[in-house]
């Protein structure tokens, strides 16, 4: 299919004025013809796909033909077409999404009622009656989400953090606060921990009598920064102090054998590993005794005996540093010894500044920052690796390259095919900290890759068996989406739900073909992934943006996913802030919402929910202007 195939007709309604003589409304005469002409657009972009339609099965066969009747309308500016319909006192087409051909004909209706003569059946009829578009749009959500729970209509996603493996009083309160869907994100864990998530769900099921919906987000290519030089592997912990200096609250500190770690309680914020038998031997009261990396005498009370780890106390910040020595005293003697085992690297991050350049290299080897003389002169600019080799066969001078979501913006000023050259062009009001793992996106470069990974493959095989729907990452074209549906089918998956997740301008510009195709296999939905879109498509379009790609999943009567960011700082903090509340607000607009993960996150599913079952009585979808819409030409 030709994605710039279009109605060959021109942008512009003719005015009809000569079409008609006379009649009781001189005015609603003018508007019958272009009333018309919009009905005939739509059946003739119908006709135009009629071998695409064969292969979409019954269940959403009306949906095709309405998403591509409003398609058609979206290819003109209607916003006049709009005020005129509106200084008759008609409704408008304004809310026409969900069942575009009857809302044309009930406009003609009307008109044809104002100058006084019947109307002529127009044929074929419409596909959906004036209710059914909102009524197939709940059963294809139904179908893919599930039920929402209590007196709301949207669904509420969330991301599982690795805890949920083995924590199951944090799962059972998701469910029981409101949860709706499980999302597992396979970026993260392995399989063992995946089963561990989806286990303890099924318990709390059994335990709450509600169920909820499964969803994997497949990792899709990752195109992110490499890993940073390590300065050397140290844990710093330190009690917390008033305003005066004194220990208001000694720092809590867990000792797990180095050969068998166990994981520490919640809320228990640092974890010392140990070789030997150390911790095996130590008794409440013991003391473990070492010299930090500062050579400061420091020690650790052991205030709690659990399993084969301690948790012990300190009142005193130590620097500790893999390979140190510890020696476990009671009433003074040394009873045992040990290193300390493997802690986490320690890695500064590299600073940017506006001007400054950075080479991103092919080579995986850790990053480092940029080399100076003594006088401050620059000797050789900072460099860091880049996970996708895809992006140094595609990358041009002078194309937009972001890091960290949009934080850190440049261009590329040169590309060898081995390394590319970028020059910082945004850090923000001050420099910006490049980590390890942090997104890159190239808006302007077209990456000739595919959505599905070898992982993502492999992942597939046990994901079929235990989960309801997958979340197609980074999709771009058509191909991708038609790849999937072959794995699934050859895995015995065919029935399972596709979500595409729109969070490049690719996939942005070729929307109506991808939901188009995504329909051979349904159930179907689309996630809004407004972090990564946002960097894409830039953050000034980025409301624009979200609000076609709900008018035209409406249109096609699928489910469409909020996700990025809704009450983060509730979720990571406790307490939301305003900003985040009028966010959850509208995303009552979607059938579904995803929050992340967080330690607040139980209680930030209890607030969308009180929020959603509030706004429900007063919000379901919004009318709009029908401005031409760009990419209703990509079918």
């Amino acid at each position: 299919m030709n994605q710039t195939q279009q109605v060959p007709d021109s942008p512009r309604l003719s005015d009809g004025a000569e079409a008609t003589a006379g009649g009781g409304h001189p005015q609603a005469e003018r508007l019958i013809p272009k009333i018309s002409e919009l009905r005939a657009r739509a059946m003739a972009l119908e006709l135009s796909h009629v071998d695409q339609l064969q292969r979409i099965g019954p269940s959403y066969q009306s949906s095709a033909r309405n998403l591509l009747h409003y398609l058609a309308l979206r290819q003109i500016d209607l916003r006049p077409l709009q005020e005129e319909l509106t200084a008759l006192g008609l409704t408008s087409l304004g809310g026409c999404e969900a069942q575009t051909l009857r809302s044309l004909d009930a406009v003609l209706a009307a008109l044809h009622g104002l100058v006084g003569r019947p109307r002529q059946p127009q044929s074929p009829a419409s596909p959906l009656s004036s209710d059914d578009g909102t009524i197939v749009l709940d059963q294809h959500s139904q179908l893919l989400l599930g039920s929402p729970a209590g007196k709301r209509s949207v669904r509420i996603m969330v991301t599982m953090p690795s805890e949920a493996t083995f924590d199951y009083a944090l799962v059972r309160n998701l469910l029981a606060a409101g949860m709706d869907v499980m999302r597992i994100n396979c970026a993260h864990d392995d399989e063992t921990a995946w089963l561990g998530m989806i286990k303890n769900l099924h318990r709390a099921e059994r335990e709450l009598g509600r169920s909820a919906k499964i969803y994997a987000d497949l990792a899709g290519p990752k195109l992110r920064t490499g890993m940073i030089e390590s300065l050397g592997r140290v844990l710093k912990y330190r009690p917390r102090r008033d305003l005066r200096g004194s220990v208001s609250e000694p720092a809590q500190v867990w000792l797990t054998p180095a050969a068998a770690p166990e994981p520490a309680p919640p809320g228990v914020r640092f974890t010392l590993p140990i070789e030997g038998h150390l911790v095996a031997s130590a008794l409440v009261g013991d003391v473990i005794a070492f010299d930090d990396c500062r050579g400061k005498y420091r020690e650790l009370v052991v205030s709690e005996v659990r399993n084969a780890s301690r948790l012990a106390l300190a009142s005193r910040t130590a620097y500790v540093e893999q390979g140190g020595l510890a020696r476990l005293l009671r009433a003074g003697e040394v009873i045992a010894e040990g290193d300390f085992g493997p802690l986490p690297e320690v890695v500064s991050p590299i600073e940017l500044a506006v001007g400054d350049r950075l080479i991103l290299t092919r080579d995986r080897i850790p990053g480092r920052a940029a080399v100076r003389d003594a006088g401050g002169q620059l000797i050789d600019p900072a460099r860091i690796s880049c996970s996708l080799d895809a992006a140094f066969e595609a990358a041009r001078p002078g194309e937009t390259i972001c890091f960290d979501d949009g934080k850190i913006g440049s261009r590329v000023i040169a590309n060898d095919g081995r390394e590319i050259v970028v020059q910082i062009g945004d850090t923000g009001p001050t420099t910006a900290r490049l980590r390890p793992e942090k997104g890159i996106n190239l808006p302007d470069t077209e990456l000739a890759i595919a959505a599905l990974t070898e992982k993502d493959v492999h992942d597939l095989t046990f994901l079929v068996k235990h989960v309801d729907m997958v979340g197609l990452s980074f999709v771009r074209t058509p191909e991708d989406v038609l790849l999937l549906q072959r794995h699934l089918e050859r895995l015995g998956g065919g029935d399972i739900g596709i979500v595409l997740k729109v969070e490049n301008r690719e996939a942005f510009e070729n929307l109506p073909r991808l939901l188009l195709t995504a329909m051979y296999s349904p159930p179907v939905g689309v996630m809004v992934a407004r972090g990564d879109l946002a960097v894409e498509v830039g953050f000034e379009r980025l409301a624009e943006v979200q609000e076609e790609i709900l008018w035209l999943c409406e249109a096609a009567h699928v489910p469409v996913i909020w996700a990025t960011q809704v009450l983060e700082g509730l979720a990571k903090t406790g307490a939301p802030t305003r900003a985040e509340v009028s966010d959850a607000v509208m995303s009552g607009r979607a059938e579904a919402v995803m929050l992340n993960k967080g330690p607040y996150i139980v209680e930030a599913v209890r607030f969308l929910n009180g929020v959603l079952e509030r706004m429900h009585a007063h919000q379901h979808k919004r009318r709009n202007m029908l401005r031409r819409l760009s990419i209703s030409e990509q079918v």
